[in-house]
Protein backbone atom coordinates (compact mmCIF):
# COMPACT_ATOMS: atom_id res chain seq x y z
CA UNK A 1 0.00 0.00 0.00
CA UNK A 2 1.36 3.40 -1.04
CA UNK A 3 0.02 6.64 0.38
CA UNK A 4 -0.04 9.93 -1.52
CA UNK A 5 -0.77 13.14 0.39
CA UNK A 6 -2.06 16.25 -1.34
CA UNK A 7 0.52 19.02 -1.01
CA UNK A 8 -0.33 22.72 -0.94
CA UNK A 9 2.53 25.20 -0.64
CA UNK A 10 0.34 27.37 1.62
CA UNK A 11 -0.03 24.51 4.10
CA UNK A 12 3.37 22.85 4.30
CA UNK A 13 2.98 22.24 8.04
CA UNK A 14 -0.28 20.35 7.40
CA UNK A 15 1.53 17.94 5.05
CA UNK A 16 4.42 17.50 7.47
CA UNK A 17 2.14 16.68 10.39
CA UNK A 18 -0.10 14.41 8.30
CA UNK A 19 2.94 12.44 7.12
CA UNK A 20 4.38 12.29 10.63
CA UNK A 21 1.13 10.88 12.03
CA UNK A 22 0.91 8.27 9.24
CA UNK A 23 4.45 7.06 9.86
CA UNK A 24 4.26 7.18 13.65
CA UNK A 25 1.30 4.82 13.75
CA UNK A 26 2.56 2.39 11.09
CA UNK A 27 5.28 -0.24 11.02
CA UNK A 28 8.50 0.86 9.27
CA UNK A 29 8.43 0.93 5.49
CA UNK A 30 5.11 2.65 4.79
CA UNK A 31 5.64 4.65 1.54
CA UNK A 32 4.23 8.18 1.95
CA UNK A 33 4.67 10.70 -0.86
CA UNK A 34 3.62 14.34 -1.32
CA UNK A 35 1.59 15.17 -4.43
CA UNK A 36 3.36 18.39 -5.43
CA UNK A 37 1.79 20.05 -8.45
CA UNK A 38 5.06 21.76 -9.40
CA UNK A 39 6.88 18.41 -9.53
CA UNK A 40 4.12 16.76 -11.54
CA UNK A 41 4.28 19.62 -14.05
CA UNK A 42 8.06 19.28 -14.32
CA UNK A 43 7.62 15.57 -15.03
CA UNK A 44 5.08 16.31 -17.76
CA UNK A 45 2.33 14.45 -15.93
CA UNK A 46 0.13 17.45 -15.19
CA UNK A 47 -0.59 20.17 -17.73
CA UNK A 48 -3.96 21.65 -16.84
CA UNK A 49 -4.11 25.46 -16.66
CA UNK A 50 -3.84 26.86 -13.14
CA UNK A 51 -7.35 27.10 -11.71
CA UNK A 52 -7.70 30.19 -9.52
CA UNK A 53 -10.99 28.81 -8.17
CA UNK A 54 -9.46 25.56 -6.89
CA UNK A 55 -9.40 25.43 -3.10
CA UNK A 56 -6.09 23.51 -3.09
CA UNK A 57 -3.13 22.87 -5.41
CA UNK A 58 -4.00 19.15 -5.44
CA UNK A 59 -7.66 19.49 -6.36
CA UNK A 60 -7.15 17.51 -9.58
CA UNK A 61 -3.71 15.93 -9.15
CA UNK A 62 -5.15 13.45 -6.63
CA UNK A 63 -6.53 11.44 -9.55
CA UNK A 64 -2.97 10.72 -10.72
CA UNK A 65 -2.46 8.59 -7.59
CA UNK A 66 -3.03 5.14 -9.16
CA UNK A 67 -0.84 6.04 -12.17
CA UNK A 68 1.98 7.14 -9.85
CA UNK A 69 1.57 3.86 -7.96
CA UNK A 70 1.93 1.98 -11.28
CA UNK A 71 -1.60 0.58 -10.78
CA UNK A 72 0.05 -1.82 -8.33
CA UNK A 73 -2.43 -3.06 -5.72
CA UNK A 74 -4.20 -0.52 -3.56
CA UNK A 75 -2.99 3.08 -3.34
CA UNK A 76 -4.34 5.74 -1.02
CA UNK A 77 -4.90 9.43 -1.60
CA UNK A 78 -5.51 11.70 1.39
CA UNK A 79 -5.88 15.44 1.73
CA UNK A 80 -3.10 17.04 3.77
CA UNK A 81 -5.49 18.38 6.42
CA UNK A 82 -5.80 14.93 8.03
CA UNK A 83 -4.39 13.61 11.28
CA UNK A 84 -3.99 9.84 11.65
CA UNK A 85 -4.39 8.18 15.04
CA UNK A 86 -4.19 4.55 13.88
CA UNK A 87 -2.22 2.43 11.43
CA UNK A 88 -3.57 3.13 7.94
CA UNK A 89 -2.71 -0.45 6.98
CA UNK A 90 -5.65 -1.53 9.14
CA UNK A 91 -7.76 -0.19 6.26
CA UNK A 92 -6.76 -3.16 4.10
CA UNK A 93 -9.25 -5.35 6.00
CA UNK A 94 -12.08 -3.11 4.76
CA UNK A 95 -11.11 -2.94 1.09
CA UNK A 96 -13.32 -4.87 -1.34
CA UNK A 97 -11.26 -6.18 -4.28
CA UNK A 98 -14.34 -6.12 -6.51
CA UNK A 99 -14.56 -2.31 -6.20
CA UNK A 100 -12.69 0.33 -8.19
CA UNK A 101 -12.44 2.65 -5.22
CA UNK A 102 -13.46 2.73 -1.58
CA UNK A 103 -14.42 5.99 0.13
CA UNK A 104 -16.40 7.33 3.06
CA UNK A 105 -19.73 8.18 1.44
CA UNK A 106 -20.64 11.41 3.21
CA UNK A 107 -24.20 12.72 2.99
CA UNK A 108 -24.28 16.12 4.65
CA UNK A 109 -24.78 19.85 4.16
CA UNK A 110 -21.67 21.88 5.15
CA UNK A 111 -22.06 23.76 8.41
CA UNK A 112 -20.00 26.77 7.21
CA UNK A 113 -20.15 28.96 4.10
CA UNK A 114 -16.44 29.79 4.40
CA UNK A 115 -13.66 27.32 5.20
CA UNK A 116 -9.91 27.23 5.73
CA UNK A 117 -8.15 30.52 4.94
CA UNK A 118 -11.24 32.34 3.70
CA UNK A 119 -12.06 29.95 0.86
CA UNK A 120 -15.72 29.64 -0.14
CA UNK A 121 -17.45 26.38 0.79
CA UNK A 122 -18.89 24.87 -2.39
CA UNK A 123 -21.79 22.42 -2.16
CA UNK A 124 -21.92 19.64 -4.75
CA UNK A 125 -22.93 15.95 -4.99
CA UNK A 126 -20.62 13.51 -3.20
CA UNK A 127 -18.85 16.36 -1.45
CA UNK A 128 -15.70 15.24 0.40
CA UNK A 129 -15.87 11.71 -1.00
CA UNK A 130 -12.66 12.44 -2.90
CA UNK A 131 -10.74 13.77 0.12
CA UNK A 132 -9.73 10.20 1.00
CA UNK A 133 -9.70 7.58 -1.74
CA UNK A 134 -8.50 3.99 -1.80
CA UNK A 135 -7.80 3.14 -5.46
CA UNK A 136 -7.80 -0.46 -6.66
CA UNK A 137 -5.07 -0.50 -9.31
CA UNK A 138 -6.34 -3.81 -10.75
CA UNK A 139 -9.78 -2.43 -11.64
CA UNK A 140 -10.38 -1.39 -15.29
CA UNK A 141 -12.03 1.90 -14.27
CA UNK A 142 -8.95 2.85 -12.27
CA UNK A 143 -6.54 1.78 -15.01
CA UNK A 144 -8.41 4.23 -17.26
CA UNK A 145 -7.31 7.10 -14.98
CA UNK A 146 -4.35 8.01 -17.17
CA UNK A 147 -2.59 11.39 -17.14
CA UNK A 148 -4.31 12.12 -20.46
CA UNK A 149 -7.75 11.68 -18.90
CA UNK A 150 -6.87 13.54 -15.70
CA UNK A 151 -5.55 16.48 -17.72
CA UNK A 152 -8.63 16.75 -19.94
CA UNK A 153 -11.69 15.70 -17.93
CA UNK A 154 -14.04 18.15 -16.25
CA UNK A 155 -13.41 18.48 -12.50
CA UNK A 156 -16.97 17.35 -11.69
CA UNK A 157 -16.47 14.19 -13.78
CA UNK A 158 -13.43 13.30 -11.69
CA UNK A 159 -14.61 14.33 -8.22
CA UNK A 160 -18.04 12.74 -8.54
CA UNK A 161 -16.46 9.49 -9.79
CA UNK A 162 -18.52 9.52 -12.96
CA UNK A 163 -15.63 7.53 -14.49
CA UNK A 164 -16.63 4.53 -12.34
CA UNK A 165 -19.95 2.75 -12.18
CA UNK A 166 -21.83 3.43 -8.95
CA UNK A 167 -21.71 -0.27 -8.15
CA UNK A 168 -17.89 -0.08 -8.23
CA UNK A 169 -17.72 2.49 -5.41
CA UNK A 170 -17.19 0.78 -2.07
CA UNK A 171 -18.10 2.31 1.29
CA UNK A 172 -15.71 2.84 4.21
CA UNK A 173 -16.47 3.46 7.86
CA UNK A 174 -16.74 7.13 8.85
CA UNK A 175 -13.69 6.74 11.11
CA UNK A 176 -11.48 6.86 7.98
CA UNK A 177 -12.60 10.36 7.02
CA UNK A 178 -14.19 12.01 10.04
CA UNK A 179 -15.16 15.58 9.16
CA UNK A 180 -14.43 17.85 12.11
CA UNK A 181 -17.27 20.30 12.68
CA UNK A 182 -19.68 18.40 10.45
CA UNK A 183 -20.42 15.43 12.70
CA UNK A 184 -20.90 15.16 16.48
CA UNK A 185 -17.69 14.22 18.25
CA UNK A 186 -17.81 10.42 18.77
CA UNK A 187 -16.89 8.53 21.93
CA UNK A 188 -13.91 6.87 20.23
CA UNK A 189 -11.22 8.93 18.50
CA UNK A 190 -11.48 8.44 14.71
CA UNK A 191 -8.60 6.77 12.87
CA UNK A 192 -8.44 9.62 10.34
CA UNK A 193 -9.42 13.10 11.53
CA UNK A 194 -10.17 15.52 8.70
CA UNK A 195 -10.07 19.23 9.53
CA UNK A 196 -12.09 20.00 6.44
CA UNK A 197 -13.17 23.50 7.48
CA UNK A 198 -9.71 24.49 8.72
CA UNK A 199 -7.23 23.10 11.20
CA UNK A 200 -5.19 24.50 14.10
CA UNK A 201 -2.50 25.77 11.70
CA UNK A 202 -4.96 28.59 10.92
CA UNK A 203 -5.30 31.19 13.68
CA UNK A 204 -9.10 31.18 13.51
CA UNK A 205 -9.35 27.38 13.87
CA UNK A 206 -7.11 26.73 16.86
CA UNK A 207 -9.99 25.56 19.07
CA UNK A 208 -11.57 22.99 16.72
CA UNK A 209 -12.39 19.48 17.93
CA UNK A 210 -9.23 17.36 18.12
CA UNK A 211 -7.13 20.49 17.70
CA UNK A 212 -5.11 19.46 20.73
CA UNK A 213 -4.22 16.15 19.06
CA UNK A 214 -2.99 17.92 15.95
CA UNK A 215 -0.93 20.39 17.99
CA UNK A 216 0.66 17.54 19.96
CA UNK A 217 1.56 15.78 16.69
CA UNK A 218 3.02 19.02 15.33
CA UNK A 219 5.19 19.33 18.41
CA UNK A 220 6.43 15.75 17.94
CA UNK A 221 7.23 16.48 14.31
CA UNK A 222 9.07 19.72 15.13
CA UNK A 223 11.11 17.98 17.81
CA UNK A 224 12.09 15.25 15.36
CA UNK A 225 12.87 17.76 12.61
CA UNK A 226 15.07 19.89 14.87
CA UNK A 227 17.04 16.81 15.96
CA UNK A 228 17.70 15.70 12.38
Amino acid sequence: MKVYVGYDSREDIAWQVCRHSLLRHSAPGLPVYPLRQTTLRELGLYSRPVDAKASTEFSITRFLTPFLAAYDGWSIFTDCDFLYTADIRELEKSLDPSKAICVVQHDYTPALAIKMDGKAQHVYPRKNWSSFIAFNGAHPAVKALTPSLVNSAEPAYLHRFTWADDSAIGALDLKWNFLVGEYPKPAATPAAIHYTNGGPWFDNHVDVDYGDLWSAERDRYLKTASAA
